[in-house]
């Protein structure tokens, strides 16, 4: 008999907590469905998934521009929850051991989610020497700049350069304070972390979406909110250029979906210009967008109208989409 899938509130995130796990799942859904009751529009995906020994978090992410510092608060709760996931297993009388090594965790995205995962692997590759990381930048931000104002880009750079600085100093604090809860629960020393981002972490995108400014709001007011310097933070064009640049993404997991064309733009340039992932490790299934939310009502599934049938028993979903990201999820870990 499989357990029952509960989330509990741990810090600002959801857990749900696997009796014997193999593997810590984060998950990051699509904008106002990853934000609001993510538990209960993705429930038929995460079930398949705990079914299947992972430990669950539903990691949360506010309505921002300033997507670097969204990440930032991605990366931030992993080290505030991975101390308390030992603490809780330990008082339920779980097995742990699979939360005091970083490589067990790992991300699974959709929609704009993925554009998270894909920042923190980039932010993975970023040097740590002070005049290194302001060159980096300065690179990566007159390499996609759309402005001749030098002004501009200067102040554009430096407000980066200070944020990404500011985060690593955080990060650094935070992961010696997780060490160090760990390591008190447990009764002896553990180095769970041994990168600041997520190195080494596997990480599948589910119909990845590399949004900018005109995602969120009319195109005509975009323009103007992205002219005055306002816009997303990174634009498409700096994330790709940070994806490239940092040249990693070696245990990427992709799936896309026949219908979709919200993600089409950026599914086709993980493939076509960035050849990534491998064609192993890459699926189109059918369906559109919305194809991983879905919820259970007896032997039957609730899909969103973009992907029919919108009632189909969960013999036929599970072989049609879940299979295929367990699937993934099980050749990544034996390639790592």
């Amino acid at each position: 008999m499989n357990p029952k899938l509960k989330f509990q509130p741990v810090s600002h995130s959801w857990v749900a907590l696997h009796p014997q796990p193999k593997g810590v799942i984060q998950f990051i859904g699509g904008a106002f469905f990853g934000t609001f009751a993510p538990m209960f529009f993705y429930r038929y995906l995460l079930q398949y998934l705990f079914n299947n020994g992972y430990t669950i978090i539903l990691l949360p992410f506010n309505f921002t521009f300033n997507h670097y510092v969204e990440a930032g608060f991605l990366i931030k709760e992993q080290y505030e929850i991975t101390p308390e996931l030992v603490r809780m297993a330990k008082l339920a009388n779980y097995d742990y051991q699979v939360y005091l090594k970083d490589t067990n965790f790992s991300w699974v995205g959709h929609s704009i989610g993925c554009k998270y995962i894909a920042l923190l692997e980039g932010f993975t590759a970023l040097p740590q020497d002070h005049k290194e990381l302001e060159q980096f930048i300065r690179n990566l931000v007159l390499e996609t700049s759309k402005t001749s104002d030098p002004a501009k880009n200067e102040r554009k750079i430096q407000r980066i350069f200070t944020d990404i600085e500011i985060l690593i100093h955080e990060l650094r604090q935070e992961q010696n304070k997780a060490n160090k809860l760990s390591s008190y629960y447990v009764g002896e020393e553990k180095y769970i972390f041994s990168n600041l981002f997520i190195k080494g972490q596997t990480s599948v995108l589910l119909a990845p979406v590399n949004s900018g400014t005109d995602s969120a709001i009319p195109k005509f007011l975009a323009k103007i909110i992205d002219k005055l310097g306002w816009g997303v933070n990174p634009s498409p064009d700096e994330t790709y250029a940070l994806i490239k640049a940092t040249n990693l993404f070696n245990l990427l997991g992709l799936v896309q979906f026949k219908s979709d064309k919200i993600a089409q733009k950026t599914a086709d340039w993980f493939v076509n210009i960035f050849y990534k992932p491998p064609v192993d490790f890459q699926n189109t299934l059918a369906g559109g967008h919305l194809k991983p939310l879905g919820f259970k009502v007896g032997n039957y599934v609730i899909n969103f109208p973009d992907s029919l049938p919108i009632i189909e028993s969960t013999q036929r979903r599970s072989s049609q989409f879940e299979f295929y990201v367990g699937k993934l999820l099980q050749a990544l870990d034996q390639k790592r």
